[in-house]
């Protein structure tokens, strides 16, 4: 076993109660307190490092299969603590707080080996800094996979498939239309379609704020498979700027119905499948 690990081995076989009650002091003194519970995570994690430590793991390769516990330990607490809502500060602190009572045990224990105690401290503040490190980017992977998890989600709920009438979808777009928002309406509107048995499919586009040549190939594709499906497509909230833009481009929406409001594409839909409507005499 490695010199530096022997020297920390033994101080933790000696006093790991100790280094545990100093180093949940030491965070509870740093002033980031909160996420997970602290100690379950240190006595978990201070375990992980010693079961590491025997097996004379490379203080400088946190990679290796020695640290595997450890990094299982530092992920586990960085996602659980992402997903709650604490700091990435919050997150790399909780780590770096034992540097301080594991310095202060190989202090008290190699006093009068100078040598020893360099190449220790040296070690394990290697250790430590690669493990606080890990702890961030696992941080910041969890927390990116969450914003797009809720961004996604977001997404789902901007686009709702709409029954107006029997046989008629609607689908009301509110703000930009990308590939990868057309692909989800096409994907909802297409399953709606085949559940329902629907024959037409209004899509409104009143609260999309531009239409460019990319917007108008998207809203193509999703006409497309719609009429792919044996049903029609109405384009609706077609607005006077709209249309003006969509002439100056050299757009061709030839085939396409549209509309300027939902409720005319609506009538249409409606008169389209045999219905009509009217007023009540009082």
């Amino acid at each position: 076993m490695r010199q530096e690990n022997s020297a920390l081995d033994h101080l933790l076989s000696a006093s790991g109660s100790q280094v545990l009650a100093e180093w949940q002091a030491e965070y509870g003194q740093s002033g980031t307190q909160g996420g997970g519970d602290v100690k379950a995570e240190t006595s978990a994690l201070l375990k992980a490092l010693h079961a590491g430590l025997r097996a004379d793991g490379d203080p400088s390769r946190l990679d290796v299969a020695a640290w595997d516990g450890v990094r299982d330990v530092l992920a586990g607490l960085s996602r659980s603590r992402a997903a709650q809502g604490a700091s990435a500060e919050n997150t790399s602190q909780l780590v770096l707080s034992v540097k301080k009572p594991l310095f202060s045990g190989l202090q008290a224990t190699l006093a009068a080996r100078p040598q020893e105690l360099v190449a220790a401290v040296w070690a394990i503040s290697t250790l430590v800094d690669k493990m606080a490190q890990f702890t961030m980017s696992t941080y910041q992977r969890t927390r990116e996979e969450v914003i797009l998890r809720q961004q996604q989600e977001l997404l789902e709920l901007s686009t709702p498939v709409v029954k107006l009438w029997d046989g008629v979808l609607a689908v009301p777009m509110i703000g930009t239309l990308d590939s990868s928002r057309t692909q989800l309406v096409m994907e909802s509107l297409l399953q709606r379609i085949v559940e329902t048995g629907s024959e037409i499919a209004i899509i409104d586009i009143t609260g999309v704020p531009t239409v460019d040549t990319l917007v108008a190939q998207h809203l193509l594709k999703t006409v497309t498979a719609i009429r792919l499906m044996g049903a029609d497509c109405i384009i609706s909230g077609v607005r006077p700027q709209i249309a003006q833009t969509i002439v100056h481009l050299g757009i061709n929406l030839q085939g396409i119905t549209t509309k300027a409001t939902l409720a005319d594409a609506l009538a249409l839909a409606i008169k389209s499948l045999g219905f009509s409507v009217g007023r009540t005499k009082a």
